[in-house]
């Protein structure tokens, strides 16, 4: 089989892995009685990924081949995940919190590392038949994005977005991967020196933050960070939370909320393509600004639209979220890479992802769930219901983009879009 169409296979697996439950996890566990957890299950993964990543890069790196480290993390968080999903069956209406989230994280931890792995896996193998990776990957990688919106569209319309079946469905798609990494090339081990621990984990990088820019370019990813992770927690719960009110129990959304919300990955794909026209054009500071004004326009628009007439407000909030994510995290990374030596510039990119992704992120989901926690949930259990709700759902959309705004307003007044010696 044609290499690339191998790694075009591999990469829509990986993602379909994730794509079977990230943005409808969120719905089975407000079923499930653990609305009020929603957040540790998303922030979860930020806190796995400011480590676990390094730790299987220098597995790979010294002592297993990354396409062997690749599957063996496959096999174990498919295992993990099946034994969520089963435990989840079995235990019915008493689901106890602190047993799923133990077999969900263990899960996760090992299914993090295999993003980068697999972004390895790809360019060693186009290397080693003398492609350009920078140049043959990129339409490889789209693919991911179509793995993940396609096993959206499958656990919606099998009717799993509310049952721990679409852990199950990611179980075994984490197992069928596994077999097949074994079939990539073999990645060569690295011979001679060897990255540190410290070096792996990109804490060379923090010297960055004694450049004044710098500094505030990474405080100010942390404080965007925090909007990531929101919306695949509890955009989903939020529109199926419409299904109270008898106007809106059929319309599309509620019934289809996961097809929806895939308008979003589809934007995804699109607004990639406009970021080298938009940075050239406009320069790194604009381009956050961009993207922190789609974040404000991507949660008022949640808090303005309903699944009934609407509707398009919601679409609206779909089509945004391209530029909202790809804006700041691909501009983002190409700004670290262009502004840090070649010397730590990986460390750099490490310590991006450690203030978006992870830290960010785990500040973000935990810092919403107890907002929606006070305006939603625990109304809720105290017997409110119908439109009540909703509008605890529309404060709480109101007060993120009010968050968004706020830090658009500070990035705008405390960044500086060139350096002082440029000037």
């Amino acid at each position: 089989m044609n290499l690339k169409i191998r790694l075009i296979l591999l990469n829509f697996l990986e993602f379909a892995v994730w794509g079977a439950y990230l943005t409808s996890m969120g719905t089975y566990l407000a079923g499930a009685g653990l609305a009020e957890y929603i957040g540790y299950f998303y922030s979860v993964q930020g806190v796995v990924s400011i480590f676990m990543p390094a730790l299987m890069g220098i597995v790979a790196d010294r002592w297993m081949q990354g396409q062997r480290v690749f599957s063996l993390c496959h096999v174990l968080a498919g295992a993990f995940m099946l034994a969520a999903s089963a435990y989840a069956y079995n235990a019915g209406d008493g689901v106890h919190f602190g047993t799923l989230f133990a077999l969900y994280t263990c899960s996760v931890a090992f299914f993090m590392p295999t993003i980068a792995l697999g972004y390895s896996v790809a360019y060693s193998a186009l290397e080693g038949q003398g492609l350009d990776a920078v140049k043959a990957f990129p339409p490889i990688r789209v693919w991911g994005t179509v793995g993940f919106i396609v096993l959206m569209w499958i656990i919606d319309l099998c009717g799993l977005q509310s049952t721990p079946g679409q852990w199950a469905v990611s179980g075994a798609l984490s197992l069928v991967l596994a077999l097949y990494a074994l079939t990539m090339p073999a990645m060569p081990i690295a011979k001679g020196e060897h990255k540190s621990l410290a070096d792996a984990l990109g804490l060379r990088a923090f010297k960055l933050f004694a450049q004044p820019r710098m500094a505030m370019f990474f405080i100010f990813s942390m404080l965007l960070g925090v909007c990531l992770q929101i919306t695949n927690g509890f955009a989903n719960p939020f529109i199926t939370s419409f299904g109270s009110l008898p106007e809106y129990a059929d319309t599309f959304g509620v019934q289809h909320a996961n097809i929806l919300i895939s308008i979003s990955q589809m934007s995804e794909t699109l607004c990639i393509l406009l970021i080298p026209f938009c940075l050239s054009r406009f320069g790194i500071k604009r381009v956050i600004l961009i993207a922190l004004g789609a974040w404000v326009l991507r949660f008022g628009f949640f808090g303005l639209g309903n699944p009934g007439s609407g509707v398009m407000l919601f679409v609206l909030s779909m089509l945004v979220y391209g530029v909202a994510f790809d804006f700041f995290n691909i501009s983002g990374s190409l700004f670290v890479n262009q502004e840090t030596d070649e010397g730590i510039r990986n460390s750099a990119q490490g310590l991006f992802m450690m203030m978006t992704n992870g830290l960010g992120a785990f500040v973000g989901t935990l810092c919403a769930q107890q907002i929606i926690n006070h305006f939603v949930y625990t109304p809720q259990a105290a017997g409110v219901t119908g439109s009540a709700i909703i509008d605890g759902w529309q404060t709480c959309w109101y007060i993120f983009a009010g968050y968004a705004l706020t830090v658009a307003i500070l990035f705008a007044i405390f960044f500086k879009d060139t350096k002082k010696a440029e000037n």
